[in-house]
């Protein structure tokens, strides 16, 4: 047998640098750069204490690390038979939340549930429990994607009805992620693109259809297409962001030196959050924060392609999407490539929904960077021959 001193070094572990652990550290340094501009947002936020937003963000992300320690610790494979059930449960949910007396509106929407402490937007979970059945039932389905029912008719009722019951709120951009999420990852699965383009259409114009049949989203879209034109009225909220962008410059005014959260921007602390980022910390930081979602992307899509099954592929690349899709429409918007719509910043914006749901979303992705790193049994028994003999 060889000696200890001799084995030792051929079997010493070495710090690795994996796709996961990249994904982390940008997630570690986004809600850094959040905490902070956050509590500059807030500060003039009327009816609340500077910290209070704060506050409620630091419990939230508590409360989000243990649910991403939850979904790291446990077999997703196990969980798969309970995939039906949480799709089920979601859009019971989704269908509560509309029943006047049980949802609670806000400003026309209808989206929230009051669960005494805090208030629950149940259409960020939807979401996820949507991408966790399309996952399983696609990967269940795999050779029957050729079949117009099974790889076709019965995922898209599904995607239907999760982005038919969020529209309903309104929510027509969550509707619009949501739906395109799912057709992403039915394509993804192989879905036949002669069943996906018609389908996607078809949408795409009944989509266009509810928007000019409603007034508030019609005059979102006419005050995009001219801002300065309509600067004191739709489009005051985009000018106010352009503002704060032109007035950080490069290096920012400093934190806590902004105009803009003291009523001059609406909705500073969430939807908007991205422009007191630009206006206090300048170019610089706005543009770190826009490669670190890149990094995380990437770093995304290198770590799926090591999935060892279609089920884990398309669950955590739906994750992925989850995170950066969002992203991606939540700068277009404050930025003005986008009509304005209400979608949270992931790891910056206020609000504790979103932040449990991103702690779902890094936790799947985390649990399968150790899964798929765990030595098969065949290998553990190789290497345990080497150490021994």
């Amino acid at each position: 047998m060889a000696s200890p001193t001799s084995v030792a070094p051929s079997h010493r572990r070495h710090l690795t640098i994996t796709p996961a652990s990249v994904i982390l550290v940008c997630v570690a340094a986004l809600l850094a750069i959040g905490l902070i501009v956050l509590y500059s947002a807030s500060s003039a936020v009327k009816g609340a204490a500077p910290a209070t937003y704060l506050f409620k963000q630091l419990i939230f992300l508590g409360l989000s690390i243990g649910a991403a320690w939850m979904v790291v610790l446990a077999d997703l494979e196990s969980l798969r038979r309970f995939a039906w059930i949480a799709a089920a449960a979601a859009l019971i949910v989704l269908v509560l939340v509309l029943i006047p007396g049980i949802g609670v509106e806000v400003k026309g929407s209808r989206r929230w549930l009051n669960l005494g402490f805090t208030r629950l937007q149940v259409s960020e979970f939807a979401k996820l429990a949507m991408v966790f059945a399309l996952s399983h039932y696609l990967a269940l389905n795999q050779n029957k994607m050729d079949d117009l029912k099974r790889g076709f008719l019965y995922p898209c009722i599904g995607i239907g009805l999760f982005a038919g019951l969020i529209i309903l709120e309104p929510d027509f951009g969550t509707a619009f992620l949501t739906g395109a999420l799912g057709m992403i990852l039915l394509f993804l699965a192989g879905g036949r693109l002669r069943f996906i383009l018609p389908c996607v259409t078809l949408a795409s114009g009944a989509f266009v259809v509810l928007i000019l049949h409603n007034p508030v989203r019609l005059r979102r879209i006419t005050s995009f297409l001219d801002v300065e034109a309509n600067r004191s009225e739709g489009a005051y909220q985009l000018w106010q962001a352009i503002l704060a962008f032109a007035a950080g410059g490069v290096d920012g005014v400093g934190i806590g030196n902004g105009r803009q959260q003291q009523s001059f921007l609406p909705e500073a602390h969430t939807d908007f959050i991205f422009a007191i980022l630009g206006e206090e910390l300048g170019l610089i930081f706005t543009m770190l924060t826009v490669v670190l979602f890149i990094t995380i992307f990437v770093a995304g899509l290198v770590h799926v392609r090591r999935a060892p099954n279609l089920f884990q592929f398309l669950l955590v690349t739906g994750s992925l999407l989850l995170i950066c899709l969002q992203a991606i429409i939540n700068l277009g918007v404050v930025t003005g490539m986008m009509p304005t719509k209400g979608m949270s910043l992931p790891f910056i914006s206020a609000g504790g929904s979103n932040l449990l749901l991103m702690g779902f979303l890094v936790g799947i992705i985390i649990n399968t960077s150790r899964a798929w790193q765990r030595p098969k049994p065949l290998e553990r028994k190789r290497a345990l021959a080497e150490v021994v003999g």
